[in-house]
C-alpha cells in the first residue's frame, strides 16, 4: 500500500538555525518556505533527492508559538522527527484500509500548499506497530 516515504517533518525551536544546519552538513537545499497559520508552524521544504514515484523531502517545523500542535510537542518531546509523511497511488483505498485495520485517520483542510491536495493525518494506533 505504502509506495514511499514522501518526507519527514522535524520538529525544531529555531527555524533559520535547524536551516543552516541542515544546508551545512548534508548539503540540502530550501525550495520553499511558508507561514501556515492553520497548523501553527512556519516551515521550510529542503529536496532530498529524487525518486521513481516523485522527490523525497525534510519539511522542518517551527511552531508559531507554545499552544499549537507542534509547540506542545516540542514541549513534551523536544526537538526531532514530529511525523512520516508517505506516498500511496490511491489515497482513498489507503484511508480505508488503514482505517478498516483500527487506525483512526482524519484529512487536513489543505495540504503543504504548493506541494498538493490535503493531506491524510492517522493517530498514534499507526505507530503503535512501528
Amino acid at each position: 500500500m505504502l509506495d514511499r516515504i514522501d518526507h519527514v517533518g522535524i520538529a525544531c525551536h529555531d527555524l533559520a538555525a535547524k536551516i543552516a544546519f541542515y544546508e551545512s552538513v548534508f548539503d540540502l537545499t530550501v525550495v520553499s518556505r511558508e507561514v501556515n497559520e492553520e497548523q501553527g508552524v512556519r516551515e521550510a521544504m529542503l529536496r532530498v533527492a529524487a525518486a521513481p514515484g516523485g522527490a523525497a523531502w525534510i519539511q522542518l517545523l517551527e511552531p508559531l508559538g507554545p499552544d499549537t500542535p507542534v509547540g506542545r510537542f516540542l514541549a513534551r518531546r523536544g526537538e526531532g522527527v514530529h511525523h512520516i509523511g508517505y506516498g500511496v497511488a490511491d489515497i482513498t483505498a489507503a484511508l480505508a484500509a488503514i482505517g478498516g485495520r483500527g487506525c483512526a485517520c482524519w484529512t487536513s483542510a489543505r495540504g503543504m500548499a504548493q506541494w498538493g491536495p490535503p493531506l491524510p493525518f492517522c493517530t498514534r494506533p499507526m505507530w503503535a506497530a512501528c
